[in-house]
């Protein structure tokens, strides 16, 4: 089962947590103000740890897809 979802009609497109409107950044933004997991799950009963766990896999899988390029600057 997906847990995130990427539909233009819902969002804007962004990835939610699927069956919600609740975006993927949305709860990483969360979690990295330090609110808890378990409040979360408060907030939202329709959500499940799984949901947690799909959002930083998404998170990292985005990332490890990312292409870094070193930007230098000449002396004018």
């Amino acid at each position: 089962m997906n847990l995130i979802e990427i539909n233009p009609h819902i969002m804007l497109g962004k990835p939610v947590l699927a069956g919600t409107r609740i975006t993927v950044e949305s709860l990483l933004e969360r979690l990295a103000a330090g609110e808890r997991e378990a409040d979360i799950l408060e907030a939202h009963p329709q959500l499940k740890p799984e949901h947690i766990r799909a959002s930083l896999h998404y998170a990292a899988a985005t990332l490890r897809n990312e292409e870094a390029y070193i930007v230098t600057t000449l002396a004018a």
